[in-house]
């Protein structure tokens, strides 16, 4: 019989790791790691020029107001959706070679919602557990005891 092979994604909104995990007396162990980065400048990189201005009258000429138009995107949160969908289409190709037949998300609030919404159907399927908390800055022997619980065989 075919052992299964389960990864687990630990993600925010600029980096991933791919973790490959194998319990052994009923512990996790943490093999194989795969990273993924997405470069976010600061906003005031982002935005190419200022932003632009409006005069706005109040009844007469004398009275005019200028202000400053706000851009109706934040470019951060569109960045991250984007990282999510480049990790989407790593783990849809990964399953596409049979590499990981389970997974498990620990991802940031955030991220997860966005991940959720960008995983395929097929990868979705394979989801067997979430976990709603950052830890991609958590070395892998300790984020194994976050997730054991949900992958003990």
């Amino acid at each position: 019989m075919k052992s299964e092979k389960t990864w687990i994604l630990i993600a925010d909104g600029a980096r991933a790791r791919l973790v490959a995990a194998k319990a052994s007396e009923g512990k996790l162990r943490l093999i194989e790691k795969q990273e993924l980065f997405a470069e976010h400048s600061p906003n005031r990189d982002l935005s190419g020029d200022r932003p632009s201005r409006v005069i706005e009258s109040q009844g007469d000429t004398k009275g005019t107001m200028r202000h400053a138009v706000e851009p109706r995107t934040d470019r951060h949160r569109e960045l991250k959706r984007d990282f999510a969908k480049e990790i989407a289409d790593v783990l849809d190709a990964k399953l596409g070679q049979q590499q990981f037949d389970k997974l498990v998300v620990v991802a940031a609030p955030v991220t997860l919602g966005d991940l959720r919404r960008a995983l395929s159907e097929a990868v979705k399927s394979t989801v067997i557990a979430e976990v709603s908390k950052d830890l991609t800055k958590v070395p892998n022997d300790e984020v194994a005891r976050y997730i054991d619980d949900l992958i003990r065989p």
